[in-house]
């Protein structure tokens, strides 16, 4: 189930980040194991959330390989390393919606939030390259914790896709 659709303002926030070139055959295997090591290394200089952990897609080629943050929230900026890379999602106007269910219908709930933008003619930032498309701030955040519900069913995914300027 999708909530309704609209679009809201964001402010700039800190982030840290495990980034990996997936397929969408390997999303679902590759992307959910790199959360533990995002906190473990936050753990580790005694960070902790400042949000709900993120999915945030750099680039899409359905067809071929994507680039993928893995990301949890911080409140202030922070160094990263050579495995976990910091960043700040930027400010600005997003889409937004609320997806209630099992992770396999994202990808429908991601094709009803994108026509509706169409239908308005709302512009993304996003470009067009040869490698995929380019996106400023594509998000799916995980407001379940899996540990606390085991039934894929009741997963609430906020999704948020930035706006261009």
């Amino acid at each position: 189930m999708l909530s309704e659709i609209s679009v809201a303002e964001r402010e700039e926030q800190p982030y840290v980040a495990i980034t990996e070139r997936v397929t969408m055959s390997d999303i679902g295997t590759v992307l959910p194991e790199l959360h533990p090591q995002v906190g473990a290394w936050m753990a580790d200089r005694r960070l902790r959330p400042f949000g709900a952990p993120f999915w945030k897609y750099d680039v899409i080629d359905m067809g071929g390989t994507m680039e993928v943050e893995v990301g949890v929230p911080v409140r202030d900026a922070v160094e990263g390393d050579e495995r976990v890379r910091a960043g700040a999602l930027p400010a600005g106007r997003y889409v937004t919606a609320t997806y209630t269910g099992h992770p396999m219908g994202l990808e429908n709930a991601t094709s009803t939030l994108l026509e509706w933008a169409a239908e308005r003619d709302l512009a993304w930032d996003m470009a067009t390259t040869d490698v995929g498309e380019v996106w400023g701030a594509r998000l799916e955040i995980y407001e379940t914790d899996p540990a606390e519900e085991p039934d894929l069913a009741k997963w609430v995914t906020r999704l948020a896709f930035r706006l261009a300027d």
